[in-house]
């Protein structure tokens, strides 16, 4: 059983949602985004969803396209994103992580080179932005040879006759975007969350993680309430950028910061009364 299958089942039998932080690896260096990944899981992350730098990252708005730049300015590789996992994993074995990217550094590194790589390092899953279904084999075949899940992304403009193809392959859980254009831009409401999440769940039995413009601990409660798991990106790396001197360099206090943010939205998705609680009272 895959780390982010175990993690679900078990979430599922506390009767709550999931967490999922973002990071972008090397932002804003090796050591402040090693520290903060490390941290995570103590300050209530379920999951982690680790950024890959790409200097084209089209789905991305402002504030993560900024941490990439910063991540590729410290030096940030893939290699180094696998190596950064593979460090993780020395003290934690059991916190799934989501490595989140575009299709041409992994054609670069090679698709079954890259797979194997990740799998070796630690990685649990893959959610390639650019990648449709229709063209996900130069992918599919060596992640399933590796174990990895390739966790498919459902937007809001997806009909019920394309949900079933861009879902047909997928592992581990679904992906949705809440929000149409680009992350961090703005929240999707309850009443759109409602109308959409049952559509996917007809049908895929697969955990859903709604993302891309969930920035509070309420807004992270609604969405848990709403699916499966809470992604938060933009609201922490904007911790983190607040965080900075003014030559871009991290602070003694900004680990610190964007873990207590984490800590945050944590503690407001575990104060939630479970779906089937709700039901009875």
């Amino acid at each position: 059983m895959s780390r982010i299958k175990a993690r679900f089942d078990a979430l599922k039998a506390e009767g709550r949602g999931a967490l999922i932080p973002f990071l972008e690896a090397y932002d804003p260096d090796p050591a402040t985004s090693m520290a903060i990944l490390q941290g995570m899981p103590g300050a209530g992350a379920d999951l982690i969803e680790i950024g890959m730098p790409f200097t084209d990252p089209m789905a991305d708005g402002p504030t993560i396209q900024e941490a990439g730049r910063r991540g590729l300015k410290a030096g940030a590789t893939l290699g180094h994103t696998l190596a950064m996992v593979q460090e993780f994993r020395q003290e934690d074995n059991a916190t799934p992580i989501v490595l989140m990217g575009y299709l041409n550094p992994i054609l670069a590194y090679e698709p079954a080179r890259f797979c194997l790589d990740a799998a070796c390092a630690g990685v649990d899953g893959l959610i390639v932005v650019d990648l449709p279904t229709e063209e996900a084999a130069v992918l599919a075949g060596p992640a399933a040879e590796n174990g990895l899940d390739i966790i498919r992304l459902v937007a809001p403009t997806t009909d019920d006759k394309r949900l079933p193809i861009v879902l047909r392959g997928s592992s581990g859980f679904v992906y949705y975007v809440s929000i149409t254009g680009v992350t961090g831009t703005r929240t999707a409401s309850a009443d759109e969350l409602g109308a959409a999440i049952p559509r996917i769940r007809a049908v895929t039995d697969l955990p859903i993680a709604i993302g891309f413009g969930v920035r509070s601990p309420a807004q992270a409660l609604a969405a848990v309430q709403a699916g499966d798991a809470a992604v938060v990106a933009s609201a922490l790396i904007d911790t983190l950028a607040a965080s900075l001197d003014s030559s871009g360099r991290a602070r003694p206090d900004t680990v610190r910061l964007v873990l207590d943010q984490v800590r945050g939205l944590a503690d407001a998705i575990r104060s939630a009364k479970p779906a089937f609680a709700r039901e009875l009272s």
